[in-house]
């Protein structure tokens, strides 16, 4: 129940700050991304003391972490797939297009509207 209620304090204080931002449409710019900032930052900060809210934060970490394990492809390896990639996408549409025409004299001829 704890949760629900920090969950709630915390969608009340992004609203205030998305409210704020709009209320002080006649003031300087600074002044309005600080009331946003400042309700989404107080937000942020009251959802990290909920239960899900500190796992969601850890799983945002270990993502982190897990993307620093990546082994990225060198630049050879990069555009040979790439190149594979389009010439396969080539064939396919020469393919598709042969199967598309010829389909189309089948059937216009089946019609009578051949040549």
């Amino acid at each position: 129940m704890a949760d629900k209620i920090k969950f709630f304090v915390a969608f009340l204080l992004a609203a205030a700050g998305i409210a704020g931002f709009y209320y002080l449409h006649d003031s300087a710019a600074v002044l309005r991304l600080a009331s946003l900032l400042a309700g989404l930052l107080l937000a942020t900060g009251v959802a990290w003391t909920s239960e899900s809210g500190k796992r969601f934060f850890a799983f945002g970490k270990d993502s982190v972490a897990e993307a620093k394990r990546v082994v990225w492809p060198t630049r050879k390896e990069t555009m040979q797939t790439t190149g594979v990639v389009i010439l396969f996408a080539i064939v396919m549409a020469l393919f598709l297009w042969a199967v598309d025409a010829s389909l189309m004299v089948i059937v216009n001829n089946l019609m009578g509207r051949g040549d």
